[in-house]
């Protein structure tokens, strides 16, 4: 469901409001979204009404509120196929779990989704409902084939709630929706004939059948890089080590453990590509010898021969013909200092480095702060945001650098 303009940058936004609680922030959504030069429509659907007044939407937006698929003055203007034609974005948000089901089976029953059906504008969502809810298969099933249609899911997030319940369900707060929908925005088409490999998450190195030696690296840069790069216009093979994360819609997957098995896809498919962004975790040692059955528990002290995993960053950036080489630095001290070490040791021509004993960012966490410095001694400072803001900042600094 992206545009099809994908080299322009997008300015029209319809925004979708569902019933939900979260839904009394959408004034403060439109407001935030509009001071980022978007013009905004909204459509609310009958069930949001018993949360926001559209009188507050009109007020905030200057255009009146549409809400009625069958609206004699609405069908004599902008009805839901003009609507449709209208936007560059259809975000919705709150988005409820009923409206997650009708999007995701092409349900048209209301002026929203029947917009929806009817547009060619790139969808984004930002779903809020209880925890159970978000957690339950169907909900996740849904989710999956949104995703896969080439929808854009923002958040939820996670905390207490309306109900008393605490977990993952909350809308993402309006200041954190609009930064993301603006930073999608500025890198639209920039990479455009572009195609770029990104690796991303952990390697498991396997002890044996039950046992295996990894790191905390959920993935979630490396995915919020590839969505940020699809959204650019580029091609992206994606190269995922193990993963709780949904596939990007429009990813070449190539799922891999090891870091053997990466570097063995990296190898057959760099020499494609225009930029290489080495995002992922790779363990640094394996074992020597992997036992083919359980090792049992016989001594108090276990002693693991490990061996030097290969660098998979550093043959790229060694081969003759390369791409423009993007690598990653997690530190816990001195971290320029290393940063720079790597980005000059590996000759690499940018690198993003980030401080792992910062509480609350980096590994597992929906944000990061980063440090950018690059082969012409350039220095950029990305202040604390959520992961796809960086990552739509990362490759605005690559598309910069390429020329």
């Amino acid at each position: 469901m992206s545009n099809n303009n994908s080299s322009q940058q997008i300015t029209r936004i319809v925004l979708g409001i569902t019933g939900g609680i979260a839904a009394y922030k959408c004034p403060d959504l439109v407001r935030r979204l509009k001071e980022r030069q978007f013009d905004v429509r909204v459509v609310m659907t009958a069930a949001a009404k018993e949360f926001v007044t559209p009188m507050a939407l009109q007020a905030v937006s200057g255009f009146p509120v549409h809400d009625e698929l069958f609206d004699p003055e609405a069908e004599a203007a902008m009805g839901h196929i003009d609507l449709a034609k209208w936007a560059d974005i259809f975000l919705i948000a709150p988005a409820s779990a009923n409206t997650l089901a009708k999007l995701a089976h092409g349900e048209a029953d209301n002026l929203l989704t029947t917009s929806v059906l009817a547009s060619k504008a790139r969808l984004i969502i930002a779903p809020a409902m209880n925890q159970q809810m978000w957690a339950n298969e169907k909900t996740q099933r849904n989710i999956r084939a949104l995703e896969t249609g080439g929808a854009l899911i923002l958040g939820p997030g996670v905390g207490e709630q309306a109900c008393g319940d605490v977990g993952a369900g909350r809308m993402l707060e309006p200041l954190d929706i609009a930064e993301r929908v603006e930073s999608l925005n500025e890198v639209s088409g920039v990479l455009a004939g572009k195609r770029v490999m990104i690796t991303a998450g952990p390697t498991v190195e396997a002890i044996d059948p039950v046992r295996y030696i990894s790191n905390h690296s959920s993935g979630k840069m490396g995915y919020a890089l590839a969505r940020a790069a699809i959204a650019a216009g580029a091609e992206v093979d994606l190269v995922s080590g193990p993963v709780n994360i949904h596939t990007p819609a429009g990813a070449n997957i190539f799922p891999v453990k090891s870091a053997k098995e990466m570097l063995e896809v990296v190898q057959n498919r760099v020499s494609d590509c225009d930029i290489f962004i080495g995002c992922a975790a790779v363990a640094d040692y394996s074992p020597v010898d992997v036992s083919s059955q359980k090792i049992k528990k016989n001594d108090e002290v276990m002693t693991l021969k490990l061996k030097r995993n290969p660098d998979i960053l550093a043959w790229v950036a060694a081969q003759k013909v390369r791409p423009f080489v993007v690598g990653f630095a997690a530190e816990s001290e001195k971290l320029k200092f290393y940063a720079e070490k790597k980005l000059n040791n590996k000759k690499l021509n940018m690198i993003c480095a980030n401080d792992i004993s910062c509480e609350g960012l980096g590994f597992n966490s929906d944000n990061n702060q980063l440090l950018i410095l690059d082969d012409k001694g350039q220095e950029k400072n990305l202040q604390i945001a959520a992961k796809e803001v960086l990552a739509a900042d990362i490759i605005k600094e690559i598309s910069y650098r390429l020329g």
